[in-house]
């Protein structure tokens, strides 16, 4: 047998010369590659988004309904003889510094005593007062326990031991002035006192607040209606005799004839002015016949005529029922009425009614425009270079900032398109202008042009959604490419630029910055709305949500009373948005329902 052939024992290599061959290491699989850490990173971020939003809504909505609620009036004696009466609005833990316990001299050492056994604190309360002297503006003091006049017997007084409730302290909100805080002595009525006590001076309250409450609302019906329709009567007369100088020249016959008009409806309005006039004060006198008789904290006598006063209850004498009541007449006013005192008083209606037409109108001007855009560029412009920059151009849009689109608001509708419009259709009425400055109008198309981004790029999704198909299917029918859009598409895409729709309501309605600038004001109770053809209103100025809560937290010459406000604002702007949403969904949801069945 040749070496060749050989069997494989004698051809192995010595064991010296082999090697051992390694062991295999077992893999090792990560812990990330099962996904149980994306489940829980991803859940953890969910739970704290979500944590997060129901906080803030929480928050709000605490705040904002307790607002209102009717608190219970307070009386405590201070240790220098002052007494106070008023509402308590917060209360909090204090550490008062060392320079306000060594001023209390020989009461300092119980206040030391007091502090050491609280825990180093002691407690404040919020008072809500009447200011001094003074018979209606209120203002807020912190009162700490130390100022509080102790038992006798005792060194240191507690708010828990301290503070009286009377059973007839009246809380009177005023239309002008705020509220007042006092205790009820009487009834005034003709300048005769016709209640004894407290008891028979309510039921007298009660009584006659009903008859001043009618001949108020006769009253300001002349004032604001009677008296704006002659002085419209009168501009109108007085633009007339302007365009026909305009027109006409001034010495033409036109012109004569429109002067001779306008000094008969001056003769005529004087008459008729003098009228209202007399009325107006006769009501007037009859509202002031009757008066409450309070008796403030420092023993003044306070006189209200019951044509100042909106409501007054004794809070400390209702029970829950008695405040649920006071409670839903202060909402019914927030909702209905004109902001009073610094938006501390009264409501937010003009703001509710502005916020609510400028997003109707935002949306009347921003649906049609942005799906017509989308239609072009998805249906019928040609895919290139051009059309490409023009998607990146509109996606680039939905980044900028909102003040951007408010200061091309001011400069192209109100400086530009709205001084065009006056020029040529107001003549007579400049150099005061019609349209040529912020409105309605113009604030409602700023914001159609913030949030047409949003609709194309939701209308182009809803488009591209739409099965081949169909479209194939309804060109094998004989269908023109109109009518197939018109017919198949824009029907199964409905749903979807519903969605555009409420993504812009939700970003618009809310938005403050460009509105600044074109159109918002601070208070304007005048709504804009008018049935004069054919602005009907829309140049005028109007109030927003969103810009009242700006004005109350940030402009309020009382911060702290009106920081409750801004909370009850708040939560009122956050309805009104998620009812304009909920509207908007449900009518998508019965256009997907219909189309599904169909």
């Amino acid at each position: 047998m040749s070496p060749a052939t050989s069997s494989p024992a004698a051809a192995a290599p010595p064991p010296s010369e082999q090697r051992a061959t390694p062991r295999r290491r077992p893999r090792r699989t990560l812990v990330a590659n099962y996904g149980e850490p994306a489940i829980w990173m991803t859940g953890g971020a969910l739970a704290i988004g979500l944590l997060m939003v129901v906080g803030l809504l929480g928050l709000v909505l605490v705040r904002g309904l307790g607002t209102l609620w009717p608190a219970p009036i307070v009386q405590v004696d201070l240790a220098d003889g002052t007494q106070l009466l008023g509402q308590i609005e917060a209360r909090e833990r204090y550490l008062p510094q060392a320079a306000e316990v060594e001023a209390l001299g020989l009461r300092g050492d119980s206040v030391r005593a007091a502090m050491a056994g609280a825990g180093g604190s002691l407690e404040r309360r919020l008072l809500r007062l009447n200011k001094p002297g003074a018979d209606g503006e209120n203002f807020n003091r912190w009162v700490p326990e130390y100022l509080l006049a102790p038992q006798p017997g005792a060194s240191f007084a507690s708010w828990a031991d301290s503070g009286t409730f009377p059973a007839w302290a009246l809380c009177v909100e005023r239309y002008a002035g705020g509220r007042l805080f006092g205790i009820l002595e009487g009834f005034v009525r003709d300048g005769q006192r016709s209640a004894a006590d407290a008891e028979g001076a309510w039921r007298e309250f009660l009584s006659a607040l009903p008859e001043v409450r009618a001949q108020r609302g006769r009253r300001l019906e002349l004032e604001e209606h009677a008296v704006g329709r002659i002085n419209d009567q009168l501009e109108e007369l007085r633009l007339s005799v302007r365009r026909a100088e305009l027109r006409h020249g001034a010495t033409s016959g036109a012109a004569r004839l429109a002067t001779q008009a306008l000094e008969q409806g001056k003769a005529a309005s004087d008459a008729e002015m003098l009228a209202i006039r007399a009325e107006i004060e006769a009501i007037g006198r009859a509202e002031n016949r009757s008066a409450l008789l309070l008796r403030a904290p420092d023993g003044t006598a306070l006189e209200i005529p019951l044509g100042e006063v909106v409501r007054a209850h004794a809070p400390n004498r209702l029970g829950w029922f008695g405040r649920l009541a006071v409670y839903a007449d202060r909402w019914v006013e927030f909702v209905s009425a004109e902001p009073r005192k610094g938006f501390q008083e009264g409501g937010v209606f003009p703001a509710i009614f502005g916020t609510v037409v400028m997003t109707l109108i935002m949306s009347l001007l921003v649906v049609p425009f942005g799906v017509l855009a989308a239609l072009y560029l998805r249906e019928y412009a040609k895919q290139g270079l051009l059309v490409s920059a023009v998607r990146i151009a509109v996606n680039n849009l939905a980044g900028v900032p909102s003040i951007v689109f408010g200061v091309f608001g001011l400069g192209f509708f109100c400086y530009l398109l709205g001084k065009g419009i006056d020029g040529w259709f107001y003549p007579e009425r400049l150099p005061n202008p019609t349209f040529g400055k912020g409105g309605l109008l113009w604030a409602s198309a700023t914001l159609a042009l913030l949030t047409l981004p949003v609709v194309i790029v939701a209308t182009e999704e809803a488009l591209a959604a739409v099965p081949s198909s169909m479209r194939e299917g309804s060109y094998a029918c004989g269908a023109s490419k109109w009518q197939t859009i018109r017919r198949i598409v824009l029907p199964r895409a409905l749903p979807g630029i519903m969605t555009g729709m409420v993504l812009a309501v939700a970003r618009g309605a809310g938005e403050v910055a460009p509105l600044m600038l074109v159109g918002v004001a601070a208070l304007a109770p005048e709504l804009p709305f008018s049935f004069d053809f054919p602005e009907f209103g829309t140049n005028r100025s109007f109030m927003h949500l969103g810009y009242q809560i700006y004005e109350m937290g940030f402009k309020s010459p009382d911060a702290e009373a009106s920081i409750p406000f801004v909370f009850t604002t708040t939560l009122l702007l956050i309805a009104i948005i998620v009812v304009l949403n909920v509207s908007a969904i449900r009518i998508r949801s019965r256009l997907r329902r219909r189309f599904r069945m169909a």
